[in-house]
């Protein structure tokens, strides 16, 4: 007798399409699965009648085979913290409306979610992104042809564009000194990184994961701390990801440089000019204002105060922070 089969939603909506996709993985799977729960359209666990796994869509299977294989790599390379592809029974490779799937080991994670509002976080996060580059430094060469390559300068000078175009609309939201000094701290920063971009060229490469978010970093319940999710990675220097991180962290540090200055990552990168007037670039704002005017979802009073308070909540500690940047390279 089949057993009873559940779906349990953190996703909302989409539930024809979850249905659907249920019926065809049972279809699929020479295990029994027991329950089917989606975290995002793309990003499902599911628990069989013998173990749990995490189901993860790609748009290509180019895209699937070179995760499955960048993973592999990591994990033989030495770097064991992150999850790898596995190939349970299956009649068929997973293909279901335009998406095809991959099978991942589930880590269970930690009751208390990792977030980087706690400084043993912010240690442990960055020494693990620490032990992440060392190892791809050593076959990063063997991507090169595989991945692009990590721009930074090009691809911010497009975000400030972007936001720069949206003006007339964004004068409903943000008064005109805010909005003028933002993009005035765009304009010092890409001016430096410009001017000393030489570091970003001559430093080793790695390669970078390119989303170093909260979420990125996973928390299993034994204490052990994995880095997930490669969509992103690319070829450059490891300062890229930790610039990324410290705009993650800096809110948390209510901005300030010092607290910054503690973490030892950071020591010789925080004599580079490059890196400190790429620190001075709001790419956290001009992100997500362009996502929401392209959207439309200013529309949504969560999203709108979320962004708001990202602009406006610390302002003026980030324009003291800035300060102290500029004086510094001056």
């Amino acid at each position: 007798m089949m057993k009873a089969m559940s779906m349990t939603f953190k996703q909302k909506g989409d539930d024809d399409y979850f249905i659907r996709l249920l019926s065809y993985l049972r279809s699929q799977f020479n295990e029994n699965i027991v329950e089917m729960v989606p975290y995002r359209k793309s990003v499902i666990r599911i628990i069989t009648d013998k173990t749990s796994y995490m189901l993860k869509g790609f748009h290509t299977n180019k895209r699937l085979r070179l995760q499955e294989a960048f993973t592999a790599t990591l994990r033989k390379e030495g770097f064991s913290k992150t999850y790898l592809f596995v190939h349970p029974q299956i009649k068929e490779p997973l293909f279901f409306e335009g998406t095809y799937f991959g099978c991942m080991e589930y880590i269970p994670p930690n009751r208390i979610p990792f977030s980087f509002q706690s400084q043993k976080n912010r240690q442990e996060g960055l020494e693990l992104l620490e032990q992440y580059h060392q190892v791809t430094s050593s076959f990063e060469s063997r991507y090169r042809t595989l991945i692009p390559k990590g721009i930074i300068i090009e691809k911010w000078r497009d975000r400030g564009k972007t936001f720069s175009s949206n003006i007339s609309t964004l004068k409903y939201f943000i008064n005109d000194k805010v909005l003028a000094d933002m993009i005035n701290w765009a304009q010092w920063s890409l001016s430096g990184m410009e001017k000393h971009r030489s570091m970003f060229l001559n430093e080793p490469f790695c390669i970078l994961h390119g989303d170093v978010a909260h979420h990125n970093f996973l928390r299993d319940t034994n204490g052990v701390l994995h880095l997930i999710d490669f969509d992103l990675i690319s070829i450059g220097p490891a300062s890229l990801d930790y610039l990324q991180y410290a705009n993650r962290i800096l809110p948390s540090l209510d901005w300030s440089f010092d607290r910054l200055a503690q973490f030892p990552q950071y020591e010789d990168l925080l004599n580079e000019k490059a890196f400190l007037h790429a620190l001075a670039y709001p790419a956290d704002i001009f992100r997500e204002w362009n996502r929401l005017i392209r959207e439309g979802s200013y529309r949504d009073h969560k999203k709108y105060n979320q962004v708001m308070d990202l602009t406006t909540g610390q302002f003026y500690s980030r324009q003291k922070f800035i300060d102290r940047l500029q004086l510094m390279t001056n």
